[in-house]
């Protein structure tokens, strides 16, 4: 069974930083692309960020690049989201998930001052 515990939310003022981890377990974590999907209060899901299955290719939504990192401990099965100059507008619940569509409970992020 594929489960994916995601941690590390809190509450942060603006241009602040938080890194968030999802510990993955019940499938082959280093052979999947991971993506990070954020919902904020009111919306749909919104695609973040994703990694390769080998960690050397990222991609962002234009909204996090150059604030946000994506990577990835595959020894760990361990998935990270390294978010600086945080702005109100990121305040949502995030989640990792899979390629495949499989995503955890999420985490809360709260950007207010």
């Amino acid at each position: 069974e594929v489960q994916l515990v995601e941690s590390g939310g809190g509450l942060v003022q603006p241009g602040g930083s938080l890194r968030l981890s999802c510990a993955a377990s019940g499938f082959a974590f280093s052979s999947y692309t991971m993506n990070w999907v954020r919902q904020a209060p009111g919306k749909g899901l919104e695609w973040v960020s994703n990694i390769n299955s080998a960690g050397n290719m990222r991609t962002y939504a234009d909204s996090v690049k150059g604030r946000f990192t994506i990577s990835r401990d595959n020894t760990q099965n361990t998935l990270y989201l390294q978010m600086n100059n945080l702005k109100p507008e990121d305040t949502a619940v995030y989640f990792c998930m899979k390629n495949t569509g499989e995503r955890g409970q999420g985490t809360q992020v709260t950007v207010s001052s």
